[in-house]
């Protein structure tokens, strides 16, 4: 597949033009899915680019929209055919988070809040190990490797020569103080931490213990922002079965605002190296 083609980027746009064209005709998406007899949900996950369209699908959906441009038509189908192509990430087979993994390949820029680990692209490879194993105890070995390995070849976009993620990350004190893997393994992890925090397009802080209560006390969520200003931006929250993936703007708003909180209450980068450096120091005795 051309780099240049992310399939799950090019679903989320294709979704977003066939929404606009329905919108333009003023119909409903039960309206729709009445007229081509198929449910309520297909339109909606077509729409918000959860599910493969295909080909055949454009074509019925302008039908119903009366779409007369045969080049609007066949951009969409252009697009229909590319968002059917597999992503990297599809050589490592069933990958649960590959909608989220597709929409990190192709931002531009991402903001994280973790309340309990190091974050994914922050990660070590015994640090990913031991988390994951952690995280599924039931999963065969083969399993375990290959997440960790999906994992490591998600770190590249951080550090690409060109053009890497900008990722800012504020992180929990409860994730450096939680003992993931062994002593050695948390010293290896901290230190790397800090050897990322200098990078130019990384900023990592810490939210101390003694911030109290703040407003990432919910839990995990990241903000992914896109270089086309026609993609909008996406808050993705982590769940056990199922993700979910906001991408209304007063969401995106909120917790926006709520990130910039986070970043107010945390230590700021040269705080963070050191606080980092303390508690490494205390895995290393």
């Amino acid at each position: 597949m051309p780099t240049n083609v992310n399939p799950t980027v090019r679903r989320r746009r294709l979704g977003q033009e066939l929404r606009r064209l329905r919108e333009i005709k003023g119909m409903t998406a039960e309206e729709v899915a009445e007229r081509l007899l198929v449910s309520q949900s297909k339109i909606s996950r077509l729409e918000n680019g959860r599910r493969s369209i295909s080909q055949r699908d454009v074509r019925d959906l302008c039908g119903v929209y009366e779409v007369e441009d045969h080049r609007v038509v066949d951009s969409l189908m252009q697009m229909a055919k590319d968002s059917r192509q597999q992503g990297w990430w599809h050589a490592f087979g069933d990958i649960p988070y590959s909608v989220y993994i597709g929409l990190e390949t192709d931002a531009e820029s991402l903001r994280v809040y973790e309340p309990q680990i190091v974050p994914g692209l922050l990660q070590t490879r015994g640090y990913a190990e031991a988390v994951i194993s952690g995280a599924l105890p039931e999963a065969p070995p083969s399993d375990i490797e290959k997440r960790v390995s999906v994992r490591a070849r998600r770190q590249d976009r951080v550090n690409a020569p060109e053009a890497p993620l900008r990722l800012w990350a504020v992180i929990d004190e409860a994730a450096l103080r939680r003992r993931v893997g062994g002593k050695q393994v948390m010293a290896e992890q901290l230190e790397h931490l800090i050897e990322q925090s200098e990078l130019p397009h990384v900023t990592v802080q810490v939210l101390p213990f003694d911030m109290g209560a703040h407003p990432g006390i919910n839990g995990q969520y990241a903000i992914l922002e896109f270089p086309d200003a026609a993609d909008s931006s996406v808050v993705y929250i982590e769940g056990v079965t199922s993700d979910l993936y906001l991408e209304k703007a007063h969401d995106v708003q909120r917790y926006s605002v709520m990130y910039e909180h986070l970043r107010a209450q945390a230590l700021n980068a040269d705080q963070t190296r050191e606080f980092i450096s303390d508690i490494a120091k205390e895995y290393t005795r």
